[in-house]
């Protein structure tokens, strides 16, 4: 039997364009061109009924690397912790003041974009800030 090679990550949210662009600018995904017969996303958009327009978006590793990630708009908002969520690499191969300098660094690059710093998890040696996303959902930096 083969295995799956493929997956997304899909996350439910408020405004799926916007923290798909937030994913984006994060992780240095790009939104994917829009449908065919569609010149742009704002095109795709005016031709869906008026409750689906903006109910999703995407974004992928322009690398092709790295997963798709998939925003849909849910009528709930965010009420607990996220049971998955996503570690930024940023730190790999680092340890102690050179990973700790490392994570900083990518926490202050993100808090612009909208991120919001919860705590850092250090111990002299290994290092983790712990952050939220534009919507609320838990990420870390790692």
């Amino acid at each position: 039997m083969p295995s799956t090679k493929q997956f997304q990550v899909t996350f439910d949210c408020a405004e799926p364009e916007r923290l798909a662009r937030f994913w984006c600018e994060v992780l240095g995904y790009v939104v994917p061109p829009p449908p065919t017969g569609f010149a742009t996303w704002e095109e795709f958009n005016r031709a869906q009924a008026a409750e689906d327009r903006n109910a999703s978006c995407a974004c992928v590793d322009p690398s092709g690397a790295g997963p798709r990630l998939y925003f849909q708009r849910v009528p709930e908002g965010k009420t607990a912790k996220n049971r998955l969520h996503i570690d930024v690499r940023a730190g790999t191969g680092l340890v102690g003041e050179k990973r700790l300098a490392a994570l900083e660094a990518e926490c202050a690059r993100l808090l612009p974009l909208g991120a919001v710093r919860e705590r850092l998890l250090y111990d002299g040696h290994d290092a983790c800030i712990v952050m939220r996303d534009i919507e609320g959902n838990e990420f870390c930096l790692d």
